[in-house]
């Protein structure tokens, strides 16, 4: 393990770890700001316990923060920071990304970031942070992927070290003010989706996304807000 310590954040790196993300929850109660990082997880996950995959060639990175006064209601504002910090990292390398509402993040309609956020609340204000990101640089991808998921070399044609895609990406996430940036990377906005909310289906026109993070659709009894759904798009499996 290789380990860096400043005033305010220490960075772990690893050859392999089962996951970036437990292992930071494992040290939340230290109360220290903390990245980890490492070449490949044995166990990454993603939302609702999906596994993701994780071999060598990609970014795998876990960000633990104790935010000050962030208001809950504002808790968005961590997801946007990150989403946006992603795609401004693509963009380094000429890839022009779209945020799909409210954690992937697609390049030609294919998924090369995924996003999961673990926060605790206390007394109306975010507690801690958990920011888990995984980006496909050059990392083979299971054939049951290769039709959903795409990789920085397959986009640019080119290899890209994963240090210098890690080394960008942690100077756009202590960007200040880098989520306002957030609404010009939300995707198929005026287009038709299927909004899945637990069982239900959701006919729906993509509107946009409000400033506490709501994804804003039209749907057979009007313009709604959604605080929490899965998105997919018209005829896609």
């Amino acid at each position: 393990m290789y380990e860096v310590k400043n005033k305010k954040t220490a960075i772990y790196r690893f050859e392999t770890l089962s996951s970036t993300s437990d292992y930071v929850k494992e040290k939340r109660a230290d109360g220290q700001n903390l990245i980890v990082v490492a070449k490949r997880q044995t166990s990454g996950h993603g939302t609702k316990g999906r596994s993701f995959s994780s071999t060598l060639g990609g970014l795998y990175m876990s960000v633990l923060s104790f935010p000050k006064k962030l208001p809950a209601k504002h808790a968005f504002r961590i997801m946007q920071t990150t989403a946006t910090a992603v795609c401004e990292t693509l963009r380094t390398f000429g890839i022009n990304a779209k945020i799909k509402w409210p954690n992937d993040v697609l390049v030609n309609g294919k998924k090369i970031c995924g996003i999961l956020i673990e926060n605790t609340f206390l007394g109306g204000f975010v507690q801690s942070s958990v920011v888990g990101i995984g980006i496909n640089v050059f990392n083979a991808l299971p054939n049951e992927l290769k039709e959903i998921a795409i990789t920085i070399e397959e986009a640019t044609g080119k290899k890209i070290d994963v240090e210098r895609v890690e080394e960008i990406l942690l100077e756009k996430l202590y960007k200040r003010g880098i989520w306002r940036k957030y609404p010009r990377y939300v995707g198929f906005i005026g287009e038709e989706i299927t909004l899945l909310c637990g069982e239900n289906e959701i006919f729906a026109k993509m509107l946009g996304v409000d400033s506490e993070g709501n994804l804003l659709a039209e749907t057979e009894k009007g313009r709604e807000r959604f605080s929490s759904a899965e998105v997919s798009l018209r005829g896609e499996k």
